[in-house]
């Protein structure tokens, strides 16, 4: 369906001052307008609103066919006809065409120029020969490259454009042969090159393929002109027969519509083929093809006689490019022009068609004319139509699937786009007299009219007469006097800014009325200037923040549409309200608040944004007016969103006693729940009501008080610019229940409502960090989350106890659990190995402060998960002189099997471990070292004797009982020193002796 607005796309106008009635005109560049008439072009500028101007002029061959003209090296080329023989012209460094009688140079394609020569070239216009074997039929030009594509009978020939470099500073513009696309059975009326597309369009049929360079799959493809789709070639060529042999009975036959996207297009029976015939730089030599659309029509056989007009017309391949991410500053990130989106246009004389062909190929629109059509032209903005007397404008989806093809995260809560489904409209039909042609460029249409004089019957008839002659027909005769009038005329459209407020201001008209006509208005302004932002580098600065603007105020617009309507999409006011850039202050400010009948409805999509946006934690707070506001909306729309619409820091200023009193409301409405209770606690200490805090929080149980933390975790924690910090709430229950807070944030990180940094900035002061922070860390390492590094969290814990070991300093809360408690709850926290209990013994004057913290630490040590390499640089601060530090350098080079070094140590620092020690340690392969390390040096240091020499005497006795079962009486004595006491070691030596017969 098209909608029709009358609107005014259309501004100034102003006439091209051409001495004859032009044949062929195309514009383009960024003033350059070209009319050819005769064995003559004219050349104008067209410069801002009222200005058109004569630039140059200069003969052609013949009478001009065809006409285009390429930005991308600014050459004009011309099909030129003469004697019945057609010629295919560039013209080249036309803007040095000073007068009409200038000298102009003539060169072959490919053809190398002499040095003495370059500068004649360089300072005047040059012609360019290209022939062909066969003649040419239609040309296009590549948007983006400035490559040539030549039609011609069953085949298109491709000529790359190229720079002969003369010297540094000057170079010479010239073509290249470079590709020869046989196409069987099909003679081409137009076709359209850009970028390695190519769409070839007959009367009723149209193609599109892409050439890709590279080879295909890996391969080397080599193509076969003559063996490609022998199948369907001959089924054709059996059609064809069998048709011709009917066509001679008198029938007539017609070949059914069909359309075929992507692969199913190889199906279409034409036979397309490429022939490599330059030597053009691997990037633009194209080695094979993917067939991406065909599509045949039926001629209209409604009447008894065929009409020569059912043909299609105005063939357009259309570019849209990527120059740069619009941010919200109107900067782009990038101005390197990039192909985004490439569009496809066709047109039979009563029906247009519009289709996507990057990445998927779709039909996108179908535009249905009023009356039967000339000649179109599309632009990103529009499609502009010609019929015989009327010039017509209609809307298109271009940048709506551009948008969609440039940000992946478009039709989110982020970002959105009208769709491009959406009903296509006729913004304006505009009346002209005898319009025969139109052509298109920056924000110029260029139209041809031409006032056929009137028909005058030859002489009347008197109705007697006319029923007496067997041929009634009136005879039309043109008087010779009389000349047709023409003339070509520049409209210029206004500017985009300008359009879009018209439109505005006309969707005001159906502001009052809840209908989607206003939603469809604002949609096309919205979409109008998002085409005129999407190739920003022809913008002027100006210009470009003006429609920046307009592009928030749109998106404000409709923002405001999608609140007021309760339907399927509403929940478009969330993205397009964010886009706008508008404040929820400002937002809720266009919010009509009467009430109708006594009640007071608010719409799903302004509910659905305030909810949203009272979750995203902006960082804008509501007056407390607009906070109570909010409040009642939910209690009314959506009561049980109550208490989480509270606990967002937007609402910060609302008034306690009002937001207790809804919440109470609730209670009494059956709403009764611990998110409620949770609330109210946080309310009444807000009050500094203390005895309602504690009768709320002890109305349930720390579980389900838990529970009610991880359901709305604002209770506890809220982000104020970019930034974790407790509530208030949470700093009271810091002091009053460690226990539920350190549970609580616990259980938001198991539900992935915080982060690990956020839970631990969350518990961490300014300069230290609390015994809170480190009870947390156990409760982690005690819960086994499985998204929490185990080392890491091991480095934090150690790092804690060893900086309070060394600096003897005791936490600054009682810590909620203790080193037995972790033990029994956490197989990571091992149990302490004996001997380290009697080295802590020995110390006498263990300060009870940090025994807690040594324990821990111990812990870990012997638990199974602790990698003992990684702390060892950070035991430095703890000194082995003391008997903790001690423990705890040992315990580490016992678990890297340094036992010699312990032994060592122990029998220095504290003999009597060393047995307890050994007994733990000294097992398996390791046994040996009772008799290898710890026997010769028990007996060096009972030689030495000093205060220790008890000590060391008990230790040799059960050194020597552990040997004496251990080993062989011959080994057993091969260890005893040589210089001991028979009497002393006899005993062992006798057990030695004895122990094998008694086994």
């Amino acid at each position: 369906m098209v909608q029709l607005y009358n609107l005014h796309p259309f501004g100034s106008q102003q006439v091209v001052p051409c001495k004859l009635e032009p044949d062929r005109f195309c514009g383009g560049g960024r003033d350059a307008l070209f009319v050819a008439a005769g064995c003559k072009v004219e050349a104008f500028a067209v410069a801002g609103q009222e200005l058109c101007q004569p630039r140059c002029a200069f003969s052609t061959l013949g009478r001009v066919l065809r006409l285009a003209y390429s930005e991308a090296g600014d050459y004009l080329v011309a099909i030129e006809e003469k004697n019945k023989a057609t010629f295919l012209r560039a013209y080249v460094n036309w803007r040095n065409k000073r007068t009409e009688n200038s000298r102009v140079c003539i060169r072959m394609i490919g053809h190398n120029v002499e040095g003495p020569f370059s500068k004649a070239f360089r300072d005047q216009m040059y012609i360019i020969e290209m022939p062909l074997s066969e003649a040419p039929l239609c040309i296009s030009c590549c948007p983006v490259k400035g490559d040539l594509l030549v039609g011609c009978t069953n085949k298109l020939v491709l000529f790359s454009l190229k720079y002969q470099i003369i010297n540094e500073e000057f170079s010479l513009l010239d073509f290249e042969r470079s590709l020869i696309i046989h196409i069987d059975n099909i003679t081409p009326v137009e076709v359209s090159f850009c970028v390695g597309y190519v769409a070839v369009m007959s009367d009723l049929e149209v193609l599109i393929v892409k050439l890709e360079s590279g080879p295909k799959n890996g391969e080397r493809v080599h193509h076969h002109p003559h063996k490609t789709n022998n199948r369907i070639r001959r089924t054709e060529e059996g059609i064809s027969n069998e048709i011709s042999q009917l066509e001679s009975d008198d029938f007539v036959i017609c070949q059914k519509p069909l359309e075929l996207l992507g692969e199913k297009s190889e199906q279409s029976g034409l036979s397309v083929t490429l022939e490599s015939t330059g030597l053009a730089d691997e990037k633009r030599k194209y080695s094979h093809f993917q067939h991406l659309l065909y599509r045949r029509f039926a001629p209209d056989i409604s009447s008894y006689v065929l009409s020569d007009d059912i043909k299609l017309h105005s063939l357009q391949l259309l570019p849209i490019y990527q120059t740069g991410s619009l941010t919200s500053d109107g900067k782009n990130l990038s101005q390197e022009k990039e192909l985004l989106s490439l569009f496809c246009f066709f047109s039979l004389p009563h029906v247009g068609y519009l289709y996507m062909v990057v990445k998927s190929v779709e039909l996108m629109s179908v535009y249905q004319y009023p009356e039967k059509s000339q000649q179109a032209v599309l632009t990103p903005q529009f499609l502009h139509v010609i019929t015989s007397n009327n010039l017509q404008c209609f809307t298109v989806r271009c940048s709506a699937a551009a948008a969609r093809e440039e940000d992946p995260y478009m039709d989110t809560t982020l970002k959105a786009c009208p769709p491009v489904s959406m009903d296509v409209c006729a913004l304006r039909i505009q009346l002209f007299i005898g319009l025969k042609a139109i052509c298109h460029f920056k924000n110029h249409i260029i139209l041809l009219t031409k006032a056929e004089p009137e028909a005058i019957p030859e002489r009347r008839q008197s109705p007697k007469r006319l029923l007496s002659r067997k041929d009634t027909s009136v005879k039309i005769k043109i008087p010779p006097v009389a000349e047709a009038g023409w003339n070509l005329y520049i409209v210029n459209t206004i500017s985009p800014v300008q359009l879009y407020k018209e439109m505005v201001d006309y969707s005001n008209t159906y502001k009052t009325v809840k209908t989607q006509s206003c939603i469809h208005l604002l949609s096309e302004a919205h979409l109008l200037v998002r085409a005129a932002l999407m190739d920003a580098s022809q913008l002027e600065p100006g210009e470009k923040a003006e429609l920046l603007e307009a592009f928030k105020e749109s998106c404000g617009h409709l923002g405001d549409c999608y609140s007021r309507l309760d339907s399927q999409h509403s929940h478009l006011t969330l993205p397009y309200y964010k886009m706008s850039g508008l404040s929820m202050a400002e937002v809720l400010a266009r919010t009509d608040w009467t009430v109708e009948d006594g009640l007071q409805k608010y719409e799903r999509g302004l509910i659905f944004y305030i909810n949203h946006s009272l979750y995203e934690n902006l960082d804008e707070e509501l007056n407390e007016e607009l906070a109570a506001k909010v409040v009642q909306m939910f209690y009314v729309a959506e009561p049980k969103q109550v208490p989480h619409i509270l606990c967002s820091p937007s609402m910060k200023n609302i008034n306690p006693l009002t937001a207790m009193s809804y919440l109470r409301k609730l209670d009494t409405s059956g709403f009764s729940s611990i998110l409620v209770t949770l609330t109210k606690a946080a309310v009444a200490l807000k009050m500094g009501d203390l005895d309602m805090h504690r009768n709320e929080m002890k109305s349930h149980s720390e579980m389900k008080l838990v529970c009610g933390f991880i359901l709305e975790p604002r209770l506890l924690i809220q982000q104020r610019k970019g930034q974790i910090v407790p509530t208030e709430l949470a700093l009271h229950l810091k002091e009053t229940q460690p226990g539920l807070l350190v549970a609580s944030v616990l259980g938001l990180q198991k539900n992935n409502k915080i982060g690990i940094e956020e839970a631990d900035s969350f518990f961490k002061d300014e300069d230290t960090i609390p015994q809170l922070l480190v009870d947390f860390w156990e409760a982690q390492l005690v819960a086994c989350l499985p998204d929490v590094v185990l080392q890491e969290l091991f480095f934090k814990l150690t790092s804690q106890y060893i900086w309070r070991l060394s600096k003897r300093q005791p936490p600054d809360t009682t810590p909620l659990r203790t080193s037995e408690d972790l033990i029994n709850a956490c197989s990571h926290y091992g149990l302490i190995y004996p001997w380290v209990h009697v080295v802590i013994s020995s110390d006498s004057l263990a300060d009870k402060n940090y025994t807690e913290d040594l324990s821990k630490l111990q812990s870990l040590i012997c638990g199974p998960s602790f990698d003992i390499a990684s702390i060892i640089p950070f035991l430095e601060p703890l000194s082995e002189d003391t008997i903790a530090g001690l423990s705890v350098h040992v315990l580490c080079r016992t678990r890297l099997k340094e036992y010699e070094q312990c032994i060592d140590i122990l029998l220095e620092r504290c003999p009597e471990a060393v047995i307890p020690y050994a007994n733990h340690e000294l097992k398996e392969e390791n046994r040996t070292l009772w008799w290898k390390k710890l026997l010769p040096e028990l007996c060096q240091r009972i030689k030495c004797g000093g205060e220790k020499y008890q000590l060391y005497l008990s230790s040799l006795k059960e050194t020597l009982s552990i040997v004496a079962v251990e080993l062989e009486l011959k080994d057993f004595m091969n260890v005893l020193p040589e210089d001991g006491t028979a009497t002393f070691f006899l005993p062992y030596l006798l057990y030695c002796s004895r122990k094998k017969p008694l086994t």
